[in-house]
Order: structure tokens, then sequence, then C-alpha cells
């Protein structure tokens, strides 16, 4: 099914009072405006979703533990597996990618495995995600990806750790028919801060991020192209195959001050994190991976160590640098509590093409097939997923 539209251009003063932006934007402002469906369920969290070549599209519900072929068009859906540590169940169903052939690859946190489900959606294999082994105290790797190519290879972080994980990481590529893990890019995370108390005999230490401190973002194309954007010097660049480069230039912005909104937008969209604890017992060392429910956190916010300005763009699992069919990366840009959310699009060439606008509340999750899929978090923070038109999808951008 295809969806095609021309872009609409938005003139800057229309935007000057409904959005405090981030200095001059290169190319075209588009605004996305009204979704041509929304589907009429709501999601308690939406990371990912799959279209499928009839135009209905898989969702994976980690906090609703469910797992649904839905169709936009009808406003139905049809539930795959169920609940449970079985062959045709999950616990905690996290996200789902295309594989080759058709196939699709589900991401079951609870259950701490991948599983792969056929072109008809039947539940096939599953392996476990954890590549290492606990018990002997070496370097485990959790394979739960960030992103996968066509080639089904997926991608994650994974610490450096020659700087203890504290402010930088790898970014992996792992081939599980192979076996092979390579490291393809390096990124700068969050500003980490660490505090110990107790006694010299029994000490605990908690590394906690600085919220909205500065982080590289990252994400990977069809073709294994990875795209880095740089915090620092906002600016993107392209990996090739073969490790060459193409970087594009800075992006001129203008840092917004965090207040009161800021702090508490960014409390919000804590929920849903996920955790990673270890445990050991007389049958061994265990490892359990979930995510929280949302608007769980205590935090004074007022005591958080907070820069004095947003970075320039959004960073961390729930906002990857998409690729869309055209090859364009998405950076999804600071704008402030309650504005507009706005998107960066980059080409090829690392040069900024166009800036896109959608209505407040938003985030994109995925591609179709000229479309781009949006989930909308209401004031309860329950979702709902959003099919828009993909922007200069006739063949004027990209």
């Amino acid at each position: 099914m295809k969806h095609g539209m021309k872009w609409a251009l938005v003139a800057l003063a229309g935007w000057a009072a409904a959005c405090r932006d981030q200095g001059p934007a290169a190319g075209p402002q588009v605004e996305m405006g009204e979704p041509d469906a929304v589907f009429p369920e709501t999601f308690a969290l939406v990371r990912t979703v799959r279209e499928m070549p009839d135009g209905r599209v898989l969702v994976a519900d980690p906090m609703g533990q469910v797992l649904v072929l839905a169709d936009l068009a009808t406003g139905t859906a049809d539930t795959l597996g169920g609940v449970g540590p079985g062959p045709d169940e999950y616990m905690q169903p996290d996200a789902v990618w295309p594989l080759p052939g058709g196939r699709t690859l589900l991401v079951d946190l609870g259950n701490s495995r991948l599983t792969e489900l056929g072109a008809d959606l039947e539940f096939e294999s599953s392996r476990s995600f954890v590549i290492g082994d606990l018990a002997a105290g070496g370097p485990l790797v959790l394979a739960v990806p960030h992103a996968v190519d066509g080639e089904g290879r997926l991608y994650l972080r994974g610490f450096d750790g020659n700087r203890s994980g504290v402010d930088s990481a790898y970014v992996l590529r792992v081939d599980f028919e192979s076996g092979a893990i390579d490291s393809v890019a390096h990124v700068a995370t969050q500003t980490m801060t660490r505090t110990t108390t107790g006694s010299a005999n029994n000490q605990n230490t908690s590394i906690r991020p600085v919220p909205l401190s500065p982080a590289d973002a990252w994400g990977v194309a069809e073709d294994g192209r990875v795209v880095v954007a740089y915090a620092t010097d906002y600016h993107v660049e392209w990996i090739l195959p073969g490790d060459s480069t193409v970087a594009g230039p800075p992006v001129a912005y203008d840092p917004l001050p965090i207040g009161p909104g800021e702090k508490e937008e960014w409390q919000s969209a804590q929920g849903g994190s996920m955790s990673i604890s270890m445990s050991a017992s007389d049958v061994g060392m265990s490892l359990q991976v979930s995510r929280g429910s949302a608007g769980d956190s205590d935090d004074d916010l007022d005591a958080l160590p907070w820069p004095e300005a947003l970075p320039p763009f959004y960073a961390g699992e729930f906002n990857p640098v998409r690729i869309d069919p055209a090859g364009r990366a998405w950076v999804r840009v600071h704008t402030g509590a309650s504005a507009p959310t706005a998107y960066d699009l980059f080409g090829a060439s690392g040069e900024r093409e166009a800036r896109i606008r959608l209505l407040p509340g938003r985030r994109v999750v995925a591609f179709g097939s000229g479309v781009v899929y949006v989930v909308h978090a209401d004031e309860l923070g329950m979702e709902s997923l959003e099919r828009y038109a993909l922007p200069g999808d006739e063949g004027d951008g990209g």
C-alpha cells in the first residue's frame, strides 16, 4: 500500500510563536499535520513497529505484555501468542524487527531471549540474548538490538571497558549466524555521577546519568550504514561499509534553558526504562531484564544535577536516529516543554535537508511503504499509534 504526498511547506513566521526553535533550520519546514490513520486502542509502551506486506503492523507492548497484528484501516487487531515461558509465548515482548525472508525478530525481555517468527507469523526458534557465561565471570553482551540491518545483523550499545562505561560506549554489530561481534563506532554517553555510601566493608555504589546531559545518538540503515549524531558539535557522520566515513557540516542551534517544564517532561519520559539485575543462588548466577512501569520515579527534581541548557537533540533507546526508506536520517531535536515535536532530516552527504514538525507529545517509531508510524502519549502516559504519509516520498527529498 503506497501513501504519497507533496511536502507541506510551513512559513517560519507561522511557527515562531508556536515553537521555541533551535537556531536557523536549513531546507524546507515540513508540517506533518493530522495523521491519516489512528489505531483506536491504546498501548502502554511502543518502541518499534513492523509493517507487514499487506499494510498491517506488528506491535509489541512490553508493559501490556502483548504482541498484536494491528490493522489501522479497520481498527482491528489479532493477538499473537500468549504470556508465559513456552515456545509460542513471551513475558515482555519489547520490540519487533524485520529479518531477511519476511521473517520477524521478537525481543522478549521477560524470558531473556530472541524469538524468530516466520513469514506466516508462526513462532519458530528462540535463543538467549545473553552472549557469555554468567558463571565464568567474564564479559557479557546483552544482544538487545538498538537496530537491525537488512542482513539480519543486530546493532547494540556496548560499554567501553577502557573507560569503565562512564561516558562512552561502542556500537557493536552482532552476527548470530557466524558468531562474530565487532565494533563499528564509538559514541559519547550521558555524563554520569557516582555516589558511594556505607562503611569500607559494606559499600553501596550508585551510578546515575545526569538528566538531559548531552549524548550522541545513532542509527542503522537497511544497507548497514551507521549514522551518528554528535552532540558536542552538532553534526552527523555516516560510517559506510569498509569503515569509510562521510561527515556533514556543523548545525547551528540556540541552546534552550532547562526550566520546570523541561524537568517534568524528562521525569514523565522515564517510565518504561530497562533495568538489569543479577543474583546468585545455590544453583548459580541468574540475570533478569525488564521494564519498569511508567511514572514510577520519586526523584526530587530540583535536587538533581541539571545542566544549564538542553542538548541539541534527544538520545537513548526511545529516540534513536531512525532511517527512512529514502535513506534519510531523522534526528529528534529539543524544542522545549509542550512545544511541537521536531526532527532534523539529514541526507547521505550529512547535510541537513529539512526540519519535520509533528504535533506535541509525539515520537517516530518506524517507517513503512510510503508512511511513517508515530506514537502519541496522552496525559496518562498511554500511547496511541498513528500513521502519516512519509514527507518527500515522491522523490523530492532524498
